[in-house]
């Protein structure tokens, strides 16, 4: 009897032991599972702005952490400087300009497009409502302003040129970045207009007190451009695939839920950014910037509505531009610059 009853005891001990045994090994696998999540800083092209919206409220609602990543998002200072982070291995995935990373790509830079956003540029010439301006052949012996080293400058005279103008037609006068949208509403210089995207200066003129302005997109007179790319570097392409690609499936869904519930994303921005992002008047500010690039999710070439896709056509038409009027030299194809590899099948 008494072994019996020492059988019992020590079962119920055994019991115990095993039962915290058990926590201990489940404490330390979910430990585990935490320590599993990879980081991974992408780092944007410019300080938050509501282009960037899709990525807070996949941050906010988990996306990222359900694909296995703990995602760091950082400010930029160009889409150059982004790129070029992610080139030397401080930043794992940059979202900017495809055309600035193409140069950089040029001239040596380890990079590739794993996908789009804004699949077609937002540059144009922007003009005040007050300027008699009804269409951009009536710029001719007029003023604009723009910025030294400006992208938009690029292709402006192509513009000019579809538009039956010559270069010299239309002035132009070069101001500083901070100083751009307040020497427009001035008129600074007898300009009636600027050279900007419109992903971000009509919001600001708004916001600044002016009215909304007339605007010419460089898409309507055949500058077909690639805008914002994913970019990574080769290297995290080639030895860490996986990870790439649970990148763009949270991107991917990130930028489906903004696009199926706008509101929520600026609200997600705000809330991570903080300050003046979270008050009324800068919420509707990002919310008209964010609007300029959930209507450019897809290019016209992108006639399935993939998100994200590279398109060929599309890649092609900007080489192509980029090597007439950009002084792009490369002899590399446009498939050399991108891939589609990653995307949500």
């Amino acid at each position: 009897m008494k072994l019996k009853g020492s059988f019992g005891k020590t079962k119920g001990s055994f019991g115990k032991t095993l039962a915290t045994a058990v926590l201990i090994g489940a404490s330390f696998l979910a430990a585990g599972q935490a320590k599993a999540l990879d980081d991974v800083r992408l780092r944007l092209n410019w300080m938050w702005y509501g282009s960037h919206a899709a990525f807070a409220l996949g941050k906010d609602r988990g996306y990222f952490k359900d694909e296995g990543i703990n995602l760091d998002i950082r400010s930029g200072n160009g889409s150059g400087s982004a790129h070029r982070l992610v080139a030397n291995g401080d930043s794992t995935f940059s979202y900017g300009s495809c055309a600035a990373m193409v140069n950089l790509v040029a001239k040596g830079a380890p990079l590739i497009s794993v996908g789009v956003i804004d699949a077609m540029g937002t540059e144009a010439v922007i003009v005040r409502p007050d300027a008699g301006v009804k269409t951009i052949a009536d710029l001719k012996g007029k003023k604009l302003l723009t910025t030294a080293n400006a992208g938009v400058n690029t292709f402006f005279p192509l513009v000019l040129k579809n538009a039956g103008l010559a270069e010299g037609d239309v002035g132009l006068i070069t101001v500083p970045d901070g100083a751009l949208v307040s020497s427009y509403l001035q008129g600074a210089g007898g300009t009636v207009g600027l050279l900007g995207g419109l992903d971000d200066k009509p919001a600001e003129i708004k916001a600044a007190g002016g009215a909304a302005p007339i605007t010419f997109p460089y898409s309507d007179f055949g500058v077909n451009q690639v805008g914002y790319c994913i970019v990574a570097n080769r290297e995290t392409v080639a030895k860490d695939p996986d990870l790439v690609r649970r990148f763009m499936a949270a991107t991917v869904k990130s930028y489906k839920a903004a696009e199926a519930d706008p509101k929520a994303a600026i609200d997600a921005l705000g809330d991570i950014v903080g300050g003046t992002m979270n008050e009324d008047a800068g919420k509707q500010q990002a919310a008209e910037v964010q609007k300029v690039t959930l209507d450019v999710l897809y290019s016209k070439a992108n006639t399935a509505k993939v998100m994200s896709l590279n398109v060929p056509q599309d890649w092609a038409e900007m080489i192509d531009l980029m090597k007439k009027y950009n002084g792009l030299e490369t002899t590399e194809p446009p498939t050399y610059f991108y891939t589609n590899e990653f995307l949500p099948k």
